[in-house]
C-alpha cells in the first residue's frame, strides 16, 4: 500500500498519526507537493479521482481518498490496537465524537488557517470574514470538549480513538494562526498536553 502524503496539510496529518498509534510500518509514504500543483496533475488524478491528500493506493486498481475512510480500511486490516469502537455502543460513541471533532473543530480551524494564514494565499481565494467566524465557531466548540474531557480522560472512550485523532490534528494545525485553546478550558488543555506528548504526535511533523 502506498500513502500519498502531503506534510504541509492536516488531513494526511490524521492518517499519519493513526497509523503511528496502530504500529503499521508497511504502507509506503509517498510525499505530494500541493504547492506545486503535483495532486492535480492527469497522473495523480487518474489515481485518486479528486485533486486531494491523502490517498491511499490499495493496489492498481484501487485508491481510496477521505482521511476517515482510509482510517476505517486501515482499522479492519490492522484491528489492534481498537480506535473506532469494539462493540456497537462504543462504535456508535465513537462516531458521535468524530463528526463532532470534524464538523465542529477541525473543520473550522482548518477553514481559519486557509482563509487566514498568508502562505495559503497561494492555493486559496482567501476571505478574512471566512476565517475569523470560523475561528469563533472552534472557540465555541471547545467549550463543548471540555465539558466532556471534565468527565472522560479521552473525548470518545477510555483510550485514544479516531476522534481524538481529528480534534488534536485540528488544533496543532491551527497554530499556524496563533490558535490556542482558551486557558480556562483546563480539561482540554489537559487533554491536549497529553495527546501532544504521545509518540504519535511525531509522526505528524
Amino acid at each position: 500500500m502506498k500513502l500519498y502524503d502531503s506534510r504541509r496539510a492536516p488531513n494526511p496529518r490524521r492518517v499519519r498519526w493513526f497509523i503511528a498509534e496502530k504500529g503499521i510500518e508497511d504502507v509506503e509514504i509517498v510525499d505530494i507537493d500541493i504547492f506545486g500543483g503535483q495532486h492535480k496533475t492527469p497522473d495523480y488524478l487518474a489515481r485518486a479521482g479528486l485533486p486531494n491528500v491523502p490517498a491511499l493506493e490499495i493496489d492498481e486498481h484501487t485508491t481510496i481518498t477521505e482521511s476517515v475512510a482510509i482510517c476505517r480500511y486501515l482499522e479492519s486490516v490492522y484491528p489492534e490496537p481498537n480506535l473506532f469502537g469494539r462493540d456497537p455502543l462504543e462504535t456508535a460513541i465513537i462516531e458521535m465524537w468524530t463528526r463532532r471533532a470534524e464538523m465542529l473543530l477541525s473543520t473550522p480551524l482548518m477553514m481559519a488557517v486557509r482563509h487566514g494564514h498568508p502562505a495559503l494565499a497561494a492555493i486559496e481565494t482567501q476571505v478574512p470574514e471566512i476565517a475569523e467566524t470560523n475561528r469563533k465557531a472552534a472557540e465555541r466548540a471547545l467549550k463543548v470538549f471540555d465539558r466532556r474531557l471534565a468527565e472522560s480522560e479521552f473525548i470518545a472512550a477510555d483510550r485514544v480513538t479516531i476522534a481524538d485523532i481529528l480534534a488534536v490534528t485540528g488544533i496543532d494545525f491551527a497554530r499556524m494562526v496563533k490558535f490556542r485553546p482558551d486557558a480556562e478550558l483546563v480539561n482540554v488543555g489537559r487533554w491536549l498536553e497529553q495527546m501532544m506528548q504521545r509518540p504519535a504526535a511525531k509522526a505528524g511533523v
